[in-house]
């Protein structure tokens, strides 16, 4: 019996694409809340967002597995499946580093961050996670390309991949501006290599969802 044409095109993983994408986006909102949370002091709100956080994690994990195993010989995709799994690992890259930064500040035993830096990281964290709102909306537009391949629509998914370039930027900026603070202002030594830490991780999620943009970029190429 012979296949129709269209049939082919159902296991398109875009959809997962989206839906993991939606995840990262709960897991950073929910990780703005845990560092406002824990440099106000609130151990026992900051421990249930870790635990949320954890939750939405293992659930971006399921998807991820799915897109991964349900790609079966004769899904015809638009992209190279290396690089469709190559922008999956980064946007699932956000997720971990999210979960690493959470685990970093539960290791000290008193919850808070110096006055002198408290408001730095709040604007820190904002930065690293503003990129993952564009992120949710790359793929949103992608898979309106990859439906139609109109160039108009490529240079929307290309407007955007620039806007998260430049956000990661000014992450990058304040990374730098919150290490010389922390450096300046704080004396105690195991506090400066926790803040110096906590600043990095912090500016890996901002990292990675600027190497998903690139990946997705590779993916729309002409």
């Amino acid at each position: 019996m012979r296949i129709p044409f269209l049939s082919i095109f159902i296991a398109s993983p875009f959809e997962g694409l989206q839906e993991h994408a939606e995840k990262v986006k709960e897991c950073a909102w929910t990780f703005q809340q845990a560092i406002e949370c824990h440099i106000e002091k609130k151990c026992e709100s900051f421990t249930r967002f870790a635990k949320e956080i954890s939750m939405l994690e293992s659930e971006a994990d399921t998807i991820k597995r799915r897109i991964r195993g349900h790609l079966p010989k004769g899904t015809m995709l638009p992209v190279d499946k290396f690089q469709l799994f190559r922008y999956l690992r980064e946007q699932d890259l956000i997720l971990d580093a999210v979960e690493d930064a959470v685990d970093w500040i539960s290791y000290r035993p008193e919850p808070g961050i110096p006055e002198e830096v408290a408001e730095d990281f709040i604007l820190l964290a904002d930065q690293a996670v503003a990129p993952i709102e564009e992120l949710n909306i790359m793929v949103t537009e992608a898979r309106k390309y990859f439906t139609n391949f109109s160039k108009k629509q490529r240079l929307i998914v290309k407007k955007i991949i620039h806007n998260i370039r430049v956000m990661e930027h000014d992450a990058d900026t304040t990374e730098d501006m919150v290490k010389q603070k922390v450096f300046t202002s704080i004396t105690d030594p195991v506090m400066v290599f926790h803040l110096i830490r906590l600043s990095e991780t912090i500016g890996f999620i901002a990292d990675h969802a600027e190497n998903a943009g690139d990946m997705m970029r590779a993916m729309i190429a002409e």
